[in-house]
């Protein structure tokens, strides 16, 4: 039986239409998963959005609109993003799901259970942006003497009676936590951050609303919402069957990776694990805070006007050419930079011109030079370098970096073998061969047409319409695509004396344009 995977991305919340950002964000977590697939694991994904809250009251006041009419609106623009990039997600939650209420309920009322929720009055600091209470230390002044918080989001002062988590009981275990698990928390800067900021002392916690009613009711108490951040965590244990311990909760739980942005670790890393430690649920393996994307070095901003549509970049690119892009451009984990010049000479010279002039070629000249019959192997020493120069990438470098998130590390690795390729073809020129040494040709056609499916099965979690249409036209069964695939060494036999011929290629990557006045 295969090893479980569960990875869960942050679930976006939509009181606005999708932006790059979250499209970075379902990018690498569909390929984290498509790789853990190849990888032979049973994947569970889960990506989705968060739809309670005062921010999401507000815009539908606004728009005089019921919040669950714009909840349903607005979220059908997120799933139609993550369908659009080909996001293979096995569950699209939303927490105005019944069963999402119900899970939050449960876990509710097992932490109350653990004595870990009081009813007090609250007075502070909160940011309807961030759905998130701050300390006075921890604010900054902005223009007009106006009160921020560390985001740099307005913050209000407000007073309510509201439940509270005991989170000040839980600084101890949380610092063993961390103690104990140092990879709980990635990459290491974040790790830093949280591991100082519990250091320096807990709050209780504010966990629930009765300012509004848009959210889900807490048990027992009339007129109180749970907190967003109560509500939203819980999604990825809804997911799987919270709280009936099922089939589903008993193989997937505890997640492997929660994928979130640096800007919600707090969070994840100090409430939810509180929240699970109260609630005597096993805790997440592993939280991973990415960077942000930049537009040309600045962040993105709806006043300064920089917000970038990702299906519009999706239609302008093409979906894998983006995605790729994504990934082989910024170091996972840190901030990067994105602009059209970048996207368009990364597309066009790595995946346009190397390896798919790589395919095309081969392919073309199986095509015409062979009539697509796949020839019989005579290697030299030369094609077999070539083959374990491509396999050492293939199955060790590109999936011990994947393995580690570290995707353009492993795209790099990758590259360098579409580039050795490239060497072998212009070193052998067959089609100079075709006239010196027919047999000769043969040899360096079959031996490329092998490193190619290899190239294009470990590629395949980045790029996965575009390598799956490449591996459609070199007959290779769709149940043959894994890192396990590419270990086999009578593939190619099977494949040659079944009657499979190669038909005229059809181009992967068209090129694209720079142009002269772009945003």
């Amino acid at each position: 039986m295969s090893e479980p995977y569960y990875i869960t991305t942050a679930i976006s919340y939509p009181n606005g239409r999708p932006h790059i950002g979250h499209a970075y964000e379902a990018i690498a977590a569909d390929t984290i998963a498509r790789f853990q697939r190849s990888m032979g694991r049973d994947v569970r994904f889960q990506t989705g959005t968060d739809e309670h809250g005062l921010k999401m009251a507000q815009a539908a006041r606004a728009r005089d609109i019921k919040p669950r009419a714009l909840a349903d609106e607005m979220s059908s623009y997120f799933k139609e993003m993550c369908d659009t990039l080909n996001i293979s997600y096995d569950r699209f939650i939303r927490t105005s799901d019944a069963d999402h209420h119900a899970a939050s309920q449960a876990i509710w009322q097992a932490m109350e259970a653990n004595g870990d929720l009081y009813l007090d009055r609250y007075e502070g600091w909160y940011s309807v942006r961030d759905e998130a209470f701050y300390d006075e230390k921890e604010l900054t002044e902005g223009e007009g003497g106006q009160k921020l918080s560390p985001q740099g989001t307005p913050v209000e002062w407000t007073k309510e009676e509201s439940w509270f988590f005991r989170l000040s009981r839980y600084q101890e275990p949380l610092l063993q936590l961390y103690r104990d698990q140092p990879d709980f928390i990635r990459p290491e800067t974040r790790r830093n951050e949280i591991v100082s900021f519990v250091s320096g002392g807990l709050s209780d916690l504010s966990v629930s609303r009765t300012s509004f009613d848009w959210g889900v009711p807490v048990p027992g108490s009339p007129g109180h919402v749970m907190y967003v951040w109560v509500d939203a965590l819980t999604n990825y244990l809804t997911g799987i069957g919270y709280p009936d311990r099922d089939a589903a909760l008993a193989k997937y739980w505890p997640a492997n990776l929660h994928l979130i942005g640096k800007d919600i670790v707090r969070f994840h890393t100090v409430y939810w694990p509180a929240f699970l430690m109260s609630a005597k649920v096993p805790l997440p393996r592993q939280v991973f805070g990415h960077g942000f994307l930049l537009n040309r070095g600045e962040k993105m901003s709806k006043s300064v006007g920089n917000v970038v549509d990702p299906m519009m970049m999706a239609e302008r690119y093409g979906v894998d050419q983006l995605r790729y892009f994504l990934l082989r451009e910024v170091s996972f984990g840190q901030d990067g930079s994105y602009s059209h010049e970048a996207i368009v000479n990364r597309a066009n010279a790595e995946l346009a011109n190397s390896f798919g002039n790589l395919a095309q070629r081969t392919l073309s000249m199986i095509f015409k030079n062979l009539d697509g019959e796949l020839p019989t192997l005579d290697r030299t020493e030369e094609d077999a370098a070539l083959v374990r120069s491509v396999a050492a990438a293939c199955l060790d470098e590109t999936p011990r970096a994947f393995e580690q998130l570290a995707f353009s590390t492993g795209i790099e690795a990758w590259m360098k073998a579409v580039f050795a390729c490239n060497q072998y073809v212009d070193a052998q020129a067959p089609w100079a061969l075709r006239k010196t040494d027919p047999e000769r040709m043969k040899t360096v056609l079959g031996t490329l047409f092998s490193v190619i499916r290899d190239l294009a099965i470990a590629i395949l979690p980045v790029i996965p319409e575009s390598a799956g249409k490449l591996l459609d036209q070199m007959g290779v069964a769709a149940e043959a695509r894994d890192f396990a695939a590419i270990e086999s060494q009578i593939w190619y036999d099977e494949l040659r004396t079944s009657g499979y011929r190669v038909a005229q290629p059809v181009p992967l990557f068209p090129r694209l344009e720079l142009e002269t006045a772009d945003t």
